[in-house]
């Protein structure tokens, strides 16, 4: 992980990406955000926070025969 001067709570990793608490957690819950436990308090890196892409969501495209 990163040190700790780089992590930051959950709810600072929402408004920096402009997004729910949960959405934040689901994504931890998805393990597509690494998270450092400190004294009981869930912590993840702020580069990865900035730096997260989401996936294109949605159905596939259909494929034309």
């Amino acid at each position: 992980m990163s040190s700790l001067d780089d992590l930051i709570t959950q709810a600072e990793a929402a408004r920096l990406r402009q997004v729910s608490r949960s959405a934040i957690n689901n994504l931890v819950k998805r393990r597509k955000l690494k998270v450092k436990i400190i004294g009981g308090q869930p912590f993840v890196s702020r580069k990865e926070v900035l730096s997260y892409e989401p996936e294109a969501g949605g159905r596939p495209v259909k494929k034309k025969t």
